[in-house]
């Protein structure tokens, strides 16, 4: 069962939080440009588009209907769906995005596979995620009853989700990593490293590889 509840409860503290982290938001932002393709894309776990509208993303999926009004007044066209049953036909799409959302997932494995299956040979997924073993993660970890969205989240090391995208059939992996300092001290864009295993926020780029 999706976990929508706080998405559809309270959109409007999601929002908040881009707005009172802004600096961290466009870091974040900063990052997936770096790795991401040209194309047609989908935004997988769409939200409110806060991401997808920047990138120029035209289309999702969300199970939140709350965000999903909030994403179509930023022109993204949205569709109510679950990454683990991705209502459109294989091999359609040039890339797929995941920003923050493999941690709210019910089956990390099918929604690699069904991502895996609408994206072209030589296609390209991003995933976007807070590590597990960085400073943030691990604060995220040990209060996350205190948050209203990650006290229902599954945090994931950077290892732990390359091995399962390795699983679903992705190759050639590529990475950006930011986000360098606390949240509170972050004042300005940080900077964007290739790599991981420094920065809080990790971008994991793979290929389809064609058959």
């Amino acid at each position: 069962m999706a976990k929508t509840e706080p998405f559809e409860d309270h959109p409007d503290k999601y929002e908040d939080w881009f707005t009172r982290n802004k600096c961290t938001f466009e870091s974040e932002l900063k990052a997936i440009k770096t790795l991401l393709p040209d194309g047609q894309g989908l935004e997988i776990g769409v939200g409110s588009g806060i991401f997808s509208a920047p990138l120029g993303i035209k289309k999702g999926i969300e199970p939140a209907a709350n965000m999903r009004k909030i994403a179509q007044g930023r022109g993204i066209t949205v569709v109510g769906a679950v990454a683990e049953a991705i209502p459109f036909a294989d091999s359609h799409f040039d890339f797929a995005l995941m920003v923050t959302t493999i941690c709210f997932l019910d089956s990390l494995e099918v929604a690699l596979k069904e991502t895996y299956r609408i994206i072209k040979p030589n296609g390209s997924l991003i995933v976007g995620i807070v590590d597990r073993n960085s400073p943030l993660g691990e604060s995220y970890v040990k209060h996350r009853n205190e948050s209203l969205f990650y006290k229902i989240a599954t945090f994931y090391s950077t290892d732990d989700v390359i091995s399962n995208m390795k699983k679903a059939g992705f190759c050639e992996f590529s990475f950006a990593q930011t986000i360098f300092h606390s949240l509170h001290d972050i004042k300005e864009v940080e900077p964007v490293n290739q790599g991981y295993g420094k920065g809080s926020f990790v971008v994991i780029k793979a290929i389809k590889q064609a058959i």
